[in-house]
């Protein structure tokens, strides 16, 4: 992804007082700029800039007040580090509310010790552990991803479709990766399948060869790969391609990005797996905004991060009030039906609508629609991996 752009500069502006004699509300991004997740987190908050930054220009938020975002570093894994950097935003940089954080041990942390204890809406574009869905958030904790638990019923019917019965599973030795694959399994061996090993791994090693080894053993048609882009499951990829214990992957969405292309290179051609995408009327729309903006609008999570920070604006305006407890009370409101769907770039019309007393439906890039408990419904796109390119399969 270009290094931005209209969100970017829009933050700069913001930082460096351009808009000091207006009246700025502070908005958290907490993500994990360093970690395993390192190399997709600066995209991720380009796709939250780039809403806040469509919100700015139109000045159509409260009568021009402005979004500042903050960016936050959770390391991903580290809940003391995740912890202390939203106490941060939430004490000291007095946020109305936070897009985060993406990993789903970095949200549960986040959740228990400084969202609820302080009633701070937090709106995740990716955690997607189902221990999520139950966690007590007292209404603040939402997210723009679908659990874990649709996505281990999607990856069990993309393999059954193409008549793969047998897999080895590695996973991630966290709440993302146990949820995933504890989803994977229930749903695949329902439907028939077998599961050869379900194996978990630790990021950070320098040597997989002990976890590979292991795996081979247990032997399968393919390896499900349920990790980060950025940890440890690369390298048990590398280190199963270079000993030809396997030779095709799963891939779950921690596992989409540029960077896996360029550690596999041809190793990976002939792989395929899913991630959070959507071809409805709310598609076509995000692409223009994106690709204006020199974004790449297939990146990993990008429209849900938009749709988050989208999600924030929408309900501070249809609440009148940066309030935190107002913002927690819109979230659902501007979500769903009903009212006028409104699409990504058409942000503007959405606050004018709010501001004037009527009702909105927030489509947005990823089709937004939330159930349960803060819950995103979500589909998915599933693609294959061809001469070192993502190429999309279909959705589902």
């Amino acid at each position: 992804m270009k290094k931005i752009l209209l969100a970017s500069t829009a933050a700069t502006m913001l930082a460096s007082g351009a808009y000091a004699n207006m009246h700025e509300i502070n908005i958290g991004v907490l993500m994990g700029f360093t970690g395993p997740t390192e190399s997709l987190a600066p995209g991720w908050a380009e796709g939250a800039e780039l809403a806040i930054a469509e919100v700015n220009a139109s000045g159509a938020l409260l009568d021009g007040k402005v979004l500042v975002p903050l960016r936050a570093d959770t390391t991903c894994v580290d809940a003391s580090a995740a912890t202390a950097a939203a106490e941060a935003l939430v004490s000291t940089d007095n946020v109305a509310a936070i897009v985060g954080a993406v990993c789903s041990g970095a949200s549960i942390a986040v959740v228990n010790n400084v969202a609820v204890p302080n009633g701070v809406v937090m709106i995740s574009p990716a955690s997607t552990s189902p221990a999520l869905s139950t966690i007590e958030d007292n209404g603040l904790f939402f997210r723009t991803a679908p659990s874990d638990a649709r996505q281990g019923q999607v990856l069990a019917d993309l393999l059954m479709d193409r008549g793969i019965n047998s897999i080895a599973v590695t996973y991630v030795n966290n709440d993302y990766g146990k949820g995933l694959s504890d989803a994977f399994a229930a749903a695949f061996t329902a439907a028939g399948g077998t599961i050869t090993v379900n194996s978990s791994h630790e990021d950070g090693k320098g040597d997989y060869s002990s976890e590979v080894g292991v795996l081979a053993s247990a032997g399968g048609e393919l390896l499900a790969v349920f990790g980060y882009i950025d940890g440890g499951a690369a390298g048990i990829m590398r280190t199963a391609a270079d000993t030809g214990a396997f030779d095709t992957f799963l891939l779950a969405d921690g596992m989409f990005g540029d960077s896996i292309i360029e550690t596999m290179g041809d190793d990976l051609n002939g792989s395929f797996g899913v991630v959070p995408g959507s071809d409805s009327a709310g598609a076509d729309p995000f692409v223009s905004v994106a690709e204006s903006a020199g974004m790449d609008p297939n990146y990993s999570y990008i429209r849900e991060n938009y749709d988050a920070a989208a999600l924030i604006a929408l309900a501070i305006q249809a609440g009148g009030s940066a309030d935190r407890a107002s913002i927690a009370a819109n979230v659902m409101a501007v979500a769903n039906a009903p009212g006028e769907p409104i699409y990504a770039g058409e942000l503007a019309k959405g606050l004018e609508i709010l501001a004037n007393g009527g009702e909105i439906d927030y489509v947005g890039g990823s089709n937004v629609e939330l159930i349960g408990p803060g819950e995103a419904a979500g589909s998915y796109r599933e693609y294959d991996v061809k001469n070192g390119e993502f190429v999309t399969a279909q959705y589902r």
